[in-house]
């Protein structure tokens, strides 16, 4: 994934921004980051809303992380997303207006490594009583594919660092409900009050994700094949989790470009296995996917790693869990072929 950031100049102005509308706006009992057992000490009984009437200010990234915290947050805060639908995370960047809203959030929730900027934003712009989420904490992560699989660049580029992790947890219902538990947790620590709803908010929301695991686990356990073919890397835990095979035509960033050498491999292996179909994303052009199925002879279809809703998606009311079904039973149709 390319590591980018905003001007020093962007910095500045959202820092300015930040400064001018925090004054007024902090102070709302929400918990300093760090650890949750020292935000717990160090908090007040009472919460942001109860204290003062106003609803915690929560700010996450990117679709899957919005969505988390709002089904945890119920009604006891406004949940705001960074990312706008059509946006792919990979590529964004934070605005001066972004930069404002982290500024003054009570809560910012992330998955971690997607957001290879926001760490830096954080510290750009303090706040010592916002509570800050990991989401992916104490989760297992694996390795993408082979760095030299990845492109020369891109291995010097982040060679011995996190990037070479796959963050894409969220694509496994077992390690989503991790997530929405390190979410709630944070909840919690910001809003001590209204623990109770927070518990069951997760809660409910988690029986859901266990009903979506079970589905998966019933519809895949006894399908023809086991190899699919994707456009990126974004499947590897929804494959390891449910005994099938990712083949990535590219590494963890959708916007990396195949190598000729890994798009005649991808050619090969699909032929061999006489696969059927090779599956694209929503927010990516599906030009090489494309190339892909018409070398192979195969048919195309989405396979959506949720890494944003599109309007299309919106419009049809579509959630996490109405996209992974989705995902299930497309993965059905192109296994059992």
């Amino acid at each position: 994934m390319k590591t980018k950031w905003a001007k020093p100049a962007l910095l500045l102005a959202a820092a300015a921004t930040m400064l001018a509308g925090c004054g007024s706006g902090a102070g709302n009992g929400a918990n300093s980051s760090a650890s949750p057992a020292a935000g717990a000490a160090a908090s007040a009984a009472a919460g942001p809303e109860s204290s003062g009437g106003s609803k915690l200010k929560v700010v996450a990234t990117f679709y899957p992380m919005y969505e988390f915290s709002r089904q945890v947050a119920g009604d006891h805060a406004d949940v705001v997303g960074l990312i706008p639908a059509g946006a792919e995370p990979h590529d964004w960047e934070p605005s001066a207006k972004d930069m404002a809203q982290i500024g003054e959030a009570d809560l910012f929730v992330y998955n971690g490594i997607v957001e290879d900027w926001a760490e830096q934003a954080l510290a750009s712009v303090a706040n010592p009583d916002r509570v800050v989420v990991k989401a992916i904490d104490g989760i297992e992560l694996q390795e993408g594919i082979p760095e030299e699989e990845e492109g020369e660049a891109h291995s010097d580029e982040h060679a011995g660092d996190e990037h070479t992790l796959d963050p894409h947890v969220w694509l496994d219902p077992v390690l989503a409900k991790r997530e929405v538990e390190n979410i709630e947790a944070a909840f919690i620590q910001a809003d001590p009050a209204h623990e109770n709803d927070y518990k069951a908010n997760a809660d409910a929301y988690i029986a859901k994700l266990d009903e979506l695991d079970q589905a998966y686990r019933d519809g895949l356990k006894d399908v023809k094949r086991k190899d699919f073919v994707t456009q990126h890397a974004a499947f590897g835990y929804l494959a390891k989790e449910y005994g099938l095979t990712q083949i990535p035509i590219a590494g963890l960033s959708p916007e990396q470009e195949p190598s000729p050498a890994r798009m005649a491999e991808v050619v090969k292996q699909a032929k061999e296995m006489n696969i059927r179909t090779i599956f694209f994303e929503t927010l990516v052009d599906p030009k090489i996917a494309d190339t892909i199925a018409k070398e192979v002879g195969a048919k195309t279809d989405v396979l959506n790693p949720l890494e944003g809703l599109t309007d299309e998606d919106k419009q049809n009311n579509l959630d996490y869990i109405g996209i992974m079904q989705n995902n299930l039973a497309a993965l059905q149709k192109a296994l059992n072929e």
